[in-house]
């Protein structure tokens, strides 16, 4: 027994010589200097000293084996170890004057990261969960839900309120944080001390509070977090992790395009018109036969293209309102696309497009705020159905709050969560917003009452777009063609161009695009303020002002951003601004009528493309077009007689 507890000795004196040396090499011990020099200089009286301590553990394994074991597999066991060490080097060097007791040090490993091995990731969907190991493991997901900032306890000093007891002094009860712990753990009214059973008081002065953890994260963003899970709610299956550290996690992009892609564009390289074109007319064939619904497939590639997995300025999306009276096939066509980029989500009807706030019935009981389908779809595209089936209350937010300054605010009542003050947290709305309107639906028991709402509605959308199948742009019989086929071999692919261009080759191509900087040429910018100027201008009357407001003008660079990228360019040229600009101009035919510049509905496609031959023809068409757009500038736009 004595040679146990002598080799246990041994094998401690040892971790803690290792953990010494480790501290010196990697620069911990003169950071673990500096922050005791700022405590020591300090006049807030502390219980507890933290101190944070960066780990790598492929350097500490490959230093010393044992103690990387211990901070893998044992940490909380690590972490004392750590504390010894820094103990000694307090007391011998005089870092701190005031501290007295080594439980006062309160060490806080922070993991660089930990091995790529499945037994270290934490999967909440795998059963069952290994949470009382009390070891690291690493999570990656979304931020669904976040408190407001709450101050929790990381240390405290009780004393014995019998002033007679040795213990009444000193630094004999110390309170410190440990991970999973709620605030009522480390600080409540019932401790009693253990040498005269009289209860114990909080010396207040000496408290410690943080709230680091979510200062560092926002609602909405990717995350990888190391950290010790502490305890789970498997009826709820929610998991509390003490996080140990946090990264911003990104998706990674795919290293380029397909081939058959590559080909396609250096064949249509001596148009600016023709690989998008292209694009559009074969774009999920899976869903619908290739050369239907160019128009909407056109939109929403160019709306994909506008997402993004970086922070990317939220005037840059582009929201897309579809009048139908197909909505099945536009819905599947709708789910389809989403599904193409990183972040995709198709609203439940029953769930909530905006942030809401609860108490949180877990940890402190703080105020929550659950993130919803908007923040939830960062970067990305949130599909929100049919629009007449939301409420008139949720349709109001979409208008004012995120269509109109993509943002949204969340009011909190004190009186309600048990605070004194009211509080507002605001959130940037980044992602895309896709809605359609069924115009043959028979169920109006929510149309009749938000009529005004929903035309409001209609003009806040960026793009509008008609997508009635029995036009001459939509052929009805391929489509029933398409349909029969489908239902009689669902995953057969029906035609040529499913084959040459899988569903993998258009997310890679969409992950390419997406990701390239942009910049507009002279001649780009210039023709997308004399649009806009001379739009502006023929649409203002003298007693409802301008039809046009200022986002127009980001809305076209956004357009015109989009036909570039989905061209695979960097420079944004006066033939993806027409683009933009006849989009833009449909869109206006629909919620205001026409103007002198007129479109025709068929403008972008007004040939099935079949061959080459009527690729030069639309090519000839959008040529002609470009020639009307000047004249429409030189007309109208103050100022911009240089398109003359």
């Amino acid at each position: 027994m004595e040679r146990n507890i002598d080799k246990e000795k041994m094998t401690n004196l040892h971790m803690k010589e290792a953990a010494l040396v480790y501290l010196d090499r990697s620069g911990g011990l003169q950071k673990f200097m500096d922050d005791c020099k700022y405590y020591n200089d300090s006049k807030q009286s502390y219980a507890v000293y933290r101190f944070n301590i960066l780990i790598n553990p492929s350097d500490v394994v490959e230093l010393d084996a044992e103690l990387g074991n211990h901070i893998l597999h044992h940490p909380l066991k690590a972490a004392q170890v750590f504390q010894s060490v820094c103990f000694v080097a307090v007391k011998t060097l005089s870092l701190i004057g005031q501290l007295q007791t080594e439980t006062q040090i309160n060490i806080v490993l922070k993991l660089t990261h930990l091995p790529s091995l499945p037994s270290y990731s934490l999967d909440l969907c795998e059963f069952p969960l290994d949470y009382t190991s009390q070891r690291f493991y690493m999570m990656q997901g979304i931020v669904i839900a976040m408190t407001t900032i709450t101050k929790y306890t990381q240390g405290a000093r009780f004393l014995c309120s019998d002033e007679v007891c040795p213990l009444s002094k000193g630094f004999q009860y110390i309170r410190v944080h440990v991970p999973g712990a709620t605030e009522s753990a480390t600080v409540r009214n019932d401790f009693v001390c253990s040498l005269c059973s009289s209860s114990l008081q909080e010396d207040r002065k000496f408290r410690v509070l943080g709230d680091e953890l979510v200062n560092k994260m926002k609602i909405g963003n990717e995350y990888k977090i190391i950290g010790i899970p502490a305890c789970v709610k498997t009826s709820q299956t929610a998991l509390c992790v003490e996080a140990n550290s946090i990264t911003p996690y990104t998706t990674k992009v795919p290293s380029g395009i397909s081939d058959n892609f590559r080909c396609l564009l250096s064949l249509t390289s001596s148009s600016c018109w023709k690989f998008t074109g292209i694009l559009a007319n074969i774009f999920a064939s899976q869903i619908v036969p290739p050369g239907t619904y160019n128009l909407l497939k056109l939109c929403l590639l160019m709306s994909l293209v506008q997402t993004s997995d970086c922070n990317r300025d939220p005037e840059d999306c582009l929201d897309i309102l579809i009048i139908t009276s197909d909505t099945l096939l536009v819905d599947r066509l709708l789910k389809y696309s989403m599904n193409l980029v990183s972040r995709g989500i198709h609203h439940p009807v029953s769930t909530e497009v905006f942030p809401t706030v609860y108490r949180n019935k877990y940890g402190t009981g703080a105020v929550s705020v659950q993130a919803g389908s908007a923040l939830l779809a960062k970067g990305g595209v949130c599909f929100i159905g049919d629009l007449t089936s939301h409420k008139k209350d949720k349709l109001e937010q979409l208008q004012s709050a995120v269509l109109e300054s993509r943002s949204i605010t969340v009011f909190i009542p004190g009186k309600k969560f048990g605070d004194e003050n009211d509080q507002q947290v605001t959130f940037p709305i980044q992602c895309s917003f896709w809605s359609f309107i069924d115009m043959d639906s028979s169920s109006r028991r929510n149309v009749q009452k938000t009529s005004t709402l929903i035309a409001n509605l209609v003009k806040a959308f960026g793009l509008l777009i008609n997508c009635n199948e029995s036009s001459p742009c939509h052929p009805f019989l391929p489509t029933v063609q398409h349909t029969l086929k489908k239902a009689m071999d669902p995953e057969g692919l029906l035609y040529l161009a499913s084959k040459q261009f899988t569903t993998e080759d258009f997310e890679k191509l969409l992950a390419f695009a997406k990701n390239l900087t942009m910049e507009l040429s002279l001649e780009a910018e210039r023709m997308i303020h004399g649009y806009y100027l001379a739009s502006r201008r023929i649409r203002t009357d003298s007693v409802h002002g301008s039809k046009l407001s200022a986002s127009a003008l980001k809305y076209l660079v956004s357009l015109s951003e989009a036909h570039a990228r989905l061209n695979l360019r960097n420079k944004v040229l006066k033939e993806d601004v027409l683009i933009a600009a006849l989009l833009f101009e449909l869109s206006l035919t629909l919620k205001y009528g026409a103007t002198a510049f007129c479109v025709a509905p068929n403008a972008l496609f007004p040939f099935e493309l079949y061959n080459e031959e009527y690729l030069e023809q639309r090519d000839l068409h959008l040529t002609q077009y470009q020639q009307q757009l000047q004249q429409f500038i030189a007309a109208c736009g103050p100022g911009t007689a240089i398109f003359s």
